[in-house]
């Protein structure tokens, strides 16, 4: 199968997946989009727009995605340079007149130097609670004469110093080479040329109704979570500004394939999915940046995108730019775990194109159920167990784990009641018999895994109460 059938073939346990991730965590609402080659292979909402008013969350709520706007003002950025109205190595007080009049030495950065996080500006200011909302996020006049006062940190190339407030100041430039407004330059160049409704440059209290509420953590283990307001970032559009909805993110992230000419040659992709920092703290890779995009690995996979953190919103979009693949996930609160189930869905994806190392698939027995017979979410004392069918092979699977591959398991069928864990060295129970009961109508009643055994949730739950003291009974053989 292709990557898209097989996507497609293993979406409906992907949902599954986030379903239980989201619960597991506790977070109010996850936005969920894959999108391979020309198909969205998934478009999912879990849980609430507001916690408050138990509103359900639907796929066309709009999230603040924060610094995906980064992406696009890269893109912004790159599409200047091809029309031959900016040059990467201009210095940005070319533009921003009053840092070189303020005699700042950030007027020298140069754009490519603000894009890859290599000019040396501060992060964002030395008052920055604008992020937890004590005051209004700053306009072009305060933005600029605290640069001016307090702005250079290291020298140039220096160090990666990650900078909102040297996206400002290329939001600024793209205003200036434009002759536009940043929102009304993207709205032109980005947004309706990809067909995109339901994303901007900046909140729009004309589509107040539409947006997801943004929440407060669930500090120390509590159980309440408030409603942030959604504000306007003002001169720190192109750092924080955009929003958007995961499926509108995955058709963004698609113009940045290779072969895709919608907003960007291949030549500028290029230079932006190029790496131009490894990123390290304490002596430790923290990550990869290159120019106005980050740069990881998911696995084996080499990809692209932007995270986004704003008071109360959390996302994470992923892209492959060659294998032409995209998975954006967005979650309404200040600790969604947008990040973790993004990485996960990419790690499941791979996994249902191959199979794990080491594991060669068998032909399924003749005769014996179809796969899918085999599968199921269970439970017992020690958490969920999930068998599913992931590129046409059994696997098991813990859903609440943040690596979904922590404990992955290849599944041989072996009898129609039997399954057998892939024979290796291990912890775990590597070679041993899957057991499963079936009630009457062919459905699994229990699973016997590692000689432990799990139920379908609601009956483990029935059960479990019996499990909280020592049973005297003997075990049955």
């Amino acid at each position: 199968m292709t990557q898209t059938e097989t996507i497609r073939a293993a979406a409906g346990y992907l949902a599954q997946f986030v379903e239980a991730q989201a619960l597991h965590q506790r977070v109010p609402g996850v936005q969920v989009a894959i999108r391979s080659g020309d198909e969205l292979v998934l478009d999912l909402a879990v849980g609430v727009a507001d916690a408050v008013t138990g509103t359900p969350l639907r796929t066309d709520h709009l999230f603040r995605i924060a610094s995906h706007s980064k992406t696009f003002a890269g893109t912004s950025v790159m599409q200047l340079v091809e029309a031959g109205k900016i040059r990467l190595d201009d210095p940005i007080g070319q533009y921003v007149p009053e840092l070189v009049e303020g005699g700042s030495p950030i007027a020298a950065a140069t754009i490519r130097e603000l894009l890859g996080h290599q000019s040396g500006v501060i992060r964002d200011g030395v008052h920055a609670d604008f992020w937890q909302l004590e005051y209004p996020f700053p306009d072009r006049a305060t933005l600029i004469a605290d640069i001016v006062a307090d702005g250079r940190i290291y020298a140039r190339n220096e160090h990666f110093h990650y900078s909102n407030v040297g996206y400002s100041l290329l939001g600024l430039a793209i205003e200036a080479v434009s002759g536009q407004t940043f929102d009304e330059y993207t709205r032109t160049h980005i947004v309706e040329p990809l067909g995109l409704t339901r994303t901007g440059a900046e909140y729009d209290p004309a589509r107040a109704d539409e947006y997801a509420a943004g929440h407060t953590a669930l500090l120390f283990g509590t159980n309440e979570r408030d409603v942030i307001e959604h504000v306007d970032t003002r001169v720190m559009a192109a750092a924080t500004g955009f929003y958007s909805t995961a499926s509108e993110l995955t058709e963004y992230g698609a113009a940045h394939w290779f072969g895709d000419t919608r907003l960007l040659s291949d030549d500028s992709k290029r230079l932006m999915q190029r790496l131009e920092s490894v990123v390290s703290a304490y002596g430790e890779e923290v990550g990869r940046y290159g120019v106005g995009m980050e740069v990881r690995k998911v696995g084996d996979r080499p990809m692209i995108g932007h995270s986004g953190g704003y008071p109360g919103h959390i996302t994470r979009t992923y892209i492959d730019p060659k294998d032409k693949l995209v998975v954006s996930v967005l979650t309404n609160a200040v600790d969604g775990p947008a990040d973790q189930i993004a990485t996960a869905l990419v790690k499941l994806i791979d996994a249902a194109l191959a199979p794990r190392p080491g594991h060669t698939p068998a032909a399924h027995p003749d005769g014996l159920p179809p796969l899918e017979s085999y599968t199921g979410r269970f439970a017992n004392l020690w958490g969920l167990l999930d068998l599913t069918v992931l590129g046409g092979r059994v696997v098991a699977l813990r859903p609440s784990l943040a690596d979904p591959l922590g404990a992955f398991e290849e599944l041989e069928v072996v009898g129609p009641d039997t399954l057998r864990i892939h024979p290796q060295t291990g912890f775990g129970g590597s070679g041993e018999l899957v057991r499963l009961e079936r009630a009457a109508d062919g459905s699994i009643a229990s699973v016997r895994f590692g000689g432990m055994t799990s139920w379908p949730v609601e009956e483990f739950l029935r059960r479990r109460p019996s499990m909280l003291h020592v049973a005297t009974s003997k075990v049955s053989v």
